[in-house]
C-alpha cells in the first residue's frame, strides 16, 4: 500500500509538472507560430490553461489525499512534510491564477474585442499586459516549486 501511494504522489506531482512544462515549452509557442491571428492563439492558450490548472488542483489532491493515506498507515509526519506544503501553496497559486487573474484576463479581451488590436497606451491593454506578465510569473513559481516537491517525494520514496 505504502508503494501505491508513493506512486500516486510522484504520478499526480510529475504529471502537473510535466504539463506545465509542456504547455510552456511547447503548446504556447507553437500555437503562436502556427496561427497567424494572435488573439486566436491566444484563446487557445487560454483554454489550455483552464484545462491545466483542473489537472493541477486533482493532482495536488491526490498528493495531499496519499500523503494522509501515508500517515494513516504510519503514523509519521507526512502531512507536515515539505512538500506537502509545497503542494499546497501550488494549489493556492493555481487557485488565484484562474480565479483571478485568468478570469480578469478573459473579461479584458472580451472588452477589447482584439488584444492585437488595441493600442499598448489604452488602460485596457496595459491592464491586460500586467495581468498576463502576473500569470506567467505564477505559473513559473509553480513549476519551481513543483520541481523541488517532485524532488522531495522522490527522495521521501525510499523511506517506508
Amino acid at each position: 500500500m505504502t508503494s501505491l501511494l508513493r506512486f500516486l504522489q510522484v504520478f499526480a506531482l510529475g504529471t502537473w509538472v510535466g504539463a506545465i512544462v509542456y504547455l510552456s515549452f511547447v503548446i504556447a509557442p507553437g500555437v503562436f507560430g502556427a496561427l497567424a491571428n494572435r488573439d486566436q492563439a491566444g484563446a487557445v492558450v487560454g483554454l489550455v490553461l483552464g484545462r491545466l490548472h483542473i489537472l493541477g488542483l486533482i493532482a495536488a489532491a491526490v498528493y495531499v489525499g496519499a500523503a494522509l493515506g501515508l500517515w494513516l498507515l504510519h503514523s509519521t509526519k507526512e502531512l507536515t512534510t515539505a512538500a506537502v506544503a509545497m503542494v499546497l501553496v501550488m494549489a493556492a497559486l493555481t487557485g488565484i491564477s484562474q480565479r483571478v487573474v485568468t478570469r480578469r484576463m478573459a473579461a479584458l479581451r472580451t472588452a477589447m474585442v482584439s488584444v492585437d488590436a488595441t493600442p499598448r497606451d489604452n488602460p485596457l491593454r496595459i491592464e491586460f499586459d500586467k495581468l498576463h506578465r502576473v500569470s506567467v510569473q505564477l505559473e513559473g513559481a509553480v513549476l519551481v516549486i513543483g520541481i523541488g516537491a517532485l524532488y522531495l517525494t522522490v527522495r521521501m520514496a525510499g523511506r517506508p
